[in-house]
């Protein structure tokens, strides 16, 4: 993916994930929060940036959820800390709505979304159809806009837009030319997103990420249509579970064939608000298993501090709901090197959990 040279996004975390206040989570101040305390000393974001830690967006491995990043944070944290005290750096203490800032920018920059490859991308578009509607400089008879046009290309929001409101029309044009609809795979999407952003026509686009939260986007949800067919097993809020927003293009492309029609069109203000919503309700949602979450506090003497009066440790608990992928990470910065001291002078080990453990974990505190 190309550097994202615009970021404004603001995520807003449902009041079931924080509590009853919620928290904002706003890309550009994480962005500038990335510089402020010195994270780009060690990491870097497409190259910019340190080499003593992984570069957050060109890890080839990366397939990260929330979950899995505040895991590796936690897991990490004594090394981080080491090297941040030997290089002179002055160890940040970030609250719980900076931690959501810092994770709002790592959605910015496509973190969580999969690496994509562009000879794969070239032959996908060629696979899927898309060059028999799209040229590349010029539009073609009959066809959409050429992909030099497409202002999808700079901006996700734009893409899940324009493949909702364009598909009833593709669907009319693959009957024409006799053509089965084509599903995408969202690895699909993201290496013909990877080939089309870096073809010499396209490469002046700078990437940006808005969306527009508010109290409305919940009346559109509802007005649009939508409720009357997901509630209740078809929320998208639990279809779509940390969903990127190219895996959310890719389910309303593919969902077009069974949709009722006319479809709702959407404005690019109007898409932006419903996902937002939708992200609002899911994104930071933890999935977890409440029984096994009680086995880790047990095995990870979590409950050796936290469930000892006296121990130097407060109690875990309290409001449902408070602890998540976001909060865990604002408690491991403020509070986790005192913490390591404790732990240290109980010779008790640094506890590391996998995802599936942080998100069970998280369902037990917030059950407590």
């Amino acid at each position: 993916m190309k550097n994202l040279h615009r970021v404004g996004l603001a995520v807003a975390i449902a009041a079931g994930a924080f509590g009853a206040d919620g928290i904002q989570g706003n890309a550009e101040r994480g962005a500038k929060l990335f510089q402020t305390e010195q994270c780009v000393q060690c990491h870097s974001i497409n190259g910019k940036g340190g080499s003593a830690a992984p570069d957050l967006a060109r890890r080839m491995d990366r397939d990260y959820t929330p979950t899995v990043m505040a895991s590796l944070m936690w897991n990490h944290a004594p090394e981080m800390w080491a090297g941040m005290k030997q290089q002179g750096i002055v160890r940040p203490s970030l609250s719980a709505e900076s931690a959501a800032d810092l994770f709002a920018y790592f959605v910015a920059a496509r973190y969580f979304e999969k690496p994509g490859d562009a000879g794969r991308g070239k032959t996908a578009f060629h696979a899927k159809h898309c060059d028999s509607c799209h040229g590349i400089d010029s539009a073609l008879p009959g066809g959409g806009p050429p992909v030099s046009k497409w202002e999808s290309l700079a901006d996700p929001i734009a893409l899940v837009q324009q493949m909702w409101n364009h598909g009833g029309k593709m669907r009319a044009a693959y009957a024409v030319a006799n053509i089965k609809w084509s599903e995408l795979a969202s690895q699909d999407l993201t290496d013909i997103l990877v080939y089309l952003q870096n073809l010499p026509q396209t490469r002046h686009l700078g990437e940006s990420l808005e969306f527009d939260i508010s109290d409305n986007g919940s009346t559109l949800f509802a007005a649009k249509g939508c409720t009357e067919c997901h509630q209740g097993k078809m929320a998208l809020e639990n279809l779509l579970r940390n969903q990127t927003l190219t895996d959310i293009a890719v389910d309303m492309w593919d969902h077009q064939p069974s949709m009722k029609q006319p479809s709702p069109v959407l404005t690019r203000p109007e898409m932006s608000e419903i996902i937002g919503y939708i992200w609002a309700r899911q994104y930071f949602r933890g999935e977890g298993n409440p029984g096994r979450g009680k086995k880790v506090f047990e095995e990870k003497h979590c409950a050796a501090c936290h469930d000892q009066p006296g121990s130097g440790a407060p109690a875990l608990g309290g409001a449902k709901g408070q602890y998540s992928d976001i909060s865990m990470t604002g408690v491991l910065w403020q509070h986790g090197p005192r913490m390591l001291e404790l732990m240290g002078e109980r010779k008790l080990p640094w506890p590391r959990f996998d995802a599936g453990q942080m998100s069970d974990l998280i369902a037990y505190l917030n059950s407590r």
